[in-house]
């Protein structure tokens, strides 16, 4: 690159660096809240990164690469969006407002293009390594895409994040040469100067892992001083100067700042500067390679040139480059004072007319911003598949079923569903045998970038690994599961294919990955993802493999529908519904609830229940009925009015329970009606979809003054407003406000305690989960009225 052009590159970073200020500047001066909240930004670590940017956004990348923004240089590039001609101008002064420009880069709520959302810092950083990976699957699939870079932009402190390491040890992200990592290695996390340089450990376990490390650490005025005699030993020096020192240069100027920088140095180090005036000794020293140009652009073409492996920059920079806050060990949060926003304004030659200008589109640099928005313009994607999903595969049992093998048979049939099949893939860490995908995986195959030899037979699973292959199989890490779901479902955008991602996971472990299952879910992702087995049903396996909580998380999960069927028709409709929905929209217009956009949690079990009961509502509802209501969230699965028509004027109670307690609350609506009591059965097969739809009608009547409907999931279910009593294999508050929504007193029974080992009766009377415990409930549940 010529001298003129690095001059262009640096009039824009220069513009670029003082957008990114000025728009924290503005959130925090230019706006009153009223609330007396700080509304924060961080003006420091997005200068860091202002060399790194400018350089991939208007001299490197080409339309079809994907980059992720580490959370707190969000100003960097809603700056750059605007210089491209992006973002529109009234957006500038709204950063962290409603409506305006979010904290940190978000796909679903910036006004502008955001490749991967990044907010809790280490999944924005694995997120184009997954992404990478569902390209590899998707060119295997379906045929190779347009070239695309995924590059992630990361602050060395986010390496401190375990979820980093399990991602790049994974074998299913080993060889993507068209993953960069760039890390912000400005030596400083939030609350202070990191102590010593780890830089040695983290280039180890990187090129441990099959990486290629490239280090940036000088700039060119450094590296002309090098060259001169003596510059070894000077080097020398720089590289030993513990980090606390070296970052207190940036405070410094003049003597103060020689002294500080000779402070321990061996001898001749003071002759080797002593030619260096005090003005120039400062911007020797502390010229890092983070904030050199071309030294940037070098280290991606070095990227690009391995193609074999993934690469990871180390960038060398200067928290609060260009900034008088430069290397503050307090600067993280700290904002610049309205003198010192005027002092910078007036050197970019700016006035307060025109300090949210773009470039001049005469001058080099608007020339360059308006070739490059050019070169940087995508077509829209789409996201709908177009393919029709069944309503129903069919499945049928003669004898005792569990919906975790339910589920292993859906897939398998819809497998072979010519217009659906091709477009299932599938992925577990580690548990795709005992989760039921066996059968999926033996029909399509285990994915893998080259074929592979198989060097053992086994009949049960046929463990076939080449490039057909639709089974993703991971380490043990429910993080990766989570990441590498949320691109796959992410794939119709960064890949320009969409797919019909399905993972499995040990139910209790689902919070292991929880972090990574709400970023995918917060970035627009559509997947499936089953849970199983759960709770306590899950009985000798003991208290630490019994899941109690994550209905909950289920439940209040934003853009996750949750979901736990009972019988194995259920499962086949319910599924078939998601992967319709997720297809997009092609489910049968049946359905009742509203159209969904996000992600599926199947919670399943490995307990077979007999399917009779289920079989003798579907002959009295019929199947058009009955899978209406069941996948809207709810259904009589006995009608005591009709089960037991001589209690017509007998007491009555309803008993809604979801999953693997059915056959318990059935026994005791049988006793109860031994009593004389009749007792409703609800199978509750979606407690999201019937909250939801509980939700809407109270807001909807909050927000207009009027009183709230009864919504007809509710309404059809639990069309007596009698006593309720809830029974759930998880804690029994997930279900408890069945209560107040249907308007009658309630008695919540699950298990709020961590269990132990036993067999299923025994825990489930331990937890009063067992018929005569809901007999009881129910009998305090008809007193209570």
């Amino acid at each position: 690159m010529t001298q003129h052009d690095l001059d262009v590159l640096d009039e824009i970073q220069r513009r670029v660096l003082w957008l990114a200020t000025r728009i924290v500047d503005a959130a925090n001066h230019d706006r009153a809240t009223g609330d007396g909240v700080k509304v924060g930004g961080h003006q420091a670590s997005s200068a860091s990164l202002v060399t790194a940017m400018t350089a991939l956004w208007f001299a490197h990348l080409d339309a079809e690469d994907r980059v992720a923004v580490k959370p707190h240089a969000s100003p960097v590039f809603h700056a750059i969006q605007y210089l491209l001609g992006n973002l529109d101008r009234s957006y500038l002064p709204r950063l962290r407002a409603r409506g305006g420009l979010q904290s940190y880069p978000s796909r679903t709520k910036d006004p502008d293009a955001v490749d991967f959302s990044t907010g809790s810092v280490g999944l924005g950083a694995a997120a184009p390594l997954f992404a990478a990976a569902t390209r590899r699957y998707v060119d295997a699939h379906f045929g190779a895409r347009p070239h695309s870079r995924f590059v992630a932009l990361i602050g060395d402190a986010e390496l401190d994040e375990g979820n980093i390491w399990e991602a790049v040890a994974d074998p299913a992200t080993t060889g993507l040469g068209n993953v960069m990592w760039l890390v912000d290695f400005n030596r400083q996390s939030l609350d202070r100067v990191v102590p010593g340089i780890r830089i040695n450990q983290w280039r180890g376990q990187f090129e441990a892992a099959g990486w290629h490390v490239v280090e940036v650490k000088y700039g060119r005025r450094l590296a002309e001083a090098y060259a001169r005699p003596g510059g070894e030993a000077l080097r020398d020096w720089i590289d030993a100067m513990p980090n606390e020192q070296y970052q207190s240069l940036f405070g410094l100027v003049g003597p103060a700042l020689r002294k500080q920088f000779l402070d321990g140095a061996p001898a001749g180090i003071a002759e080797l500067i002593a030619d260096v005036s005090d003005e120039e000794l400062g911007p020797l020293v502390t010229d890092l390679g983070g904030h050199d140009l071309q030294a940037m652009l070098d280290a991606y073409a070095q990227c690009d040139a391995v193609t074999d492996r993934p690469s990871v920059v180390f960038a060398y920079t200067v928290k609060g480059w260009g900034l008088p806050i430069a290397g503050n060990p307090r600067n993280h949060s700290a904002l610049l004072s309205s003198e010192q926003v005027d002092t910078l304004r007036a050197a970019q030659g700016l006035t307060a007319e025109t300090e949210w200008d773009r470039l001049d589109p005469a001058s080099p640099a608007g020339i360059q911003a308006g070739a490059r928005r050019e070169a940087l313009s995508r077509a829209p994607r789409e996201r709908a598949l177009g393919v029709t999903v069944p309503e129903s595969t069919g499945v049928r049992a003669n004898k005792p079923i569990s919906t975790q093998e339910a589920f292993g048979r859906v897939l398998v049939d819809l497998a072979r569903d010519r217009e659906v099949g091709r477009y299932l893939v599938t992925t577990a860490p580690d548990v795709a045998t005992s989760t039921n995908l066996a059968g999926f995986i033996n029909k399509t195959g285990v994915f893998a970038p080259t074929e592979q030899r198989s060097w053992t037979e086994d009949r049960m699973l046929r463990w076939t690994e080449s490039p057909a292959g639709q089974h993703i199989e991971l380490g043990i890490s429910e993080m990766n599961l989570f990441l590498l779901l949320g691109q796959l479902g992410l794939s119709w955008d960064l890949s320009g294919q969409p797919l019909l991602p399905v993972g499995t996971v040990y139910d209790p472990f689902v919070l292991r990955g929880l972090d990574a299952f709400l970023y995918g879910t917060y970035s627009g992702s559509r997947f499936v993802v089953a849970g199983t087995p759960s709770g306590i049903t899950l009985a000798p396996e003991g208290g630490a493999h019994q899941s109690t909580i994550t209905a909950s998380v289920g439940l209040e999960l934003p853009g996750v529908t949750f979901i736990e069927p009972a019988y194995a028709a259920t499962l086949d409709w319910l599924l078939c519904d998601a992967i319709g929905q997720i297809a997009g929209g092609s489910a049968p217009a049946a359905t009742a609830a509203p159209a969904e956009d996000g992600a599926y949690y199947f919670r399943l079990s490995t307990r077979p229940l007999d399917q009779a009961p289920f079989e003798a509502a579907r002959a009295r509802l019929g199947d058009a009925v009955l899978r209406r209501q069941v996948v809207a969230g709810a259904y009589r699965l006995i009608d005591a009015h009709q089960a037991y028509p001589h209690l017509v004027d007998a007491p009555v109670v309803q008993l809604a329970a979801s999953g693997a307690v059915l056959p318990e609350v059935l026994a005791a609506a049988a006793e109860l009606a031994d009593e004389g009591i009749a007792a409703h059965v609800v199978d509750v097969t979606s407690l999201d979809r019937l909250y939801r739809a509980w939700q809407r009608t109270l807001r909807q009547g909050v927000r207009t003054a009027t009183v709230p409907s009864v919504p007809g999931a509710l309404r059809s279910a639990f069309a007596d407003r009698v006593p309720v009593v809830t029974v759930h294999d998880a804690a029994s508050h997930a279900m408890a406000w069945l209560g107040s929504a249907v308007g009658a007193p309630a008695v919540p029974l699950g298990v709020d305690e961590f269990g132990q080992s036993g067999s299923v009766a025994e825990l489930y009377e331990l937890h009063d989960l067992l018929p005569g415990s809901i007999v009881n409930a129910a009998l305090a549940a008809i007193a209570l009225r």
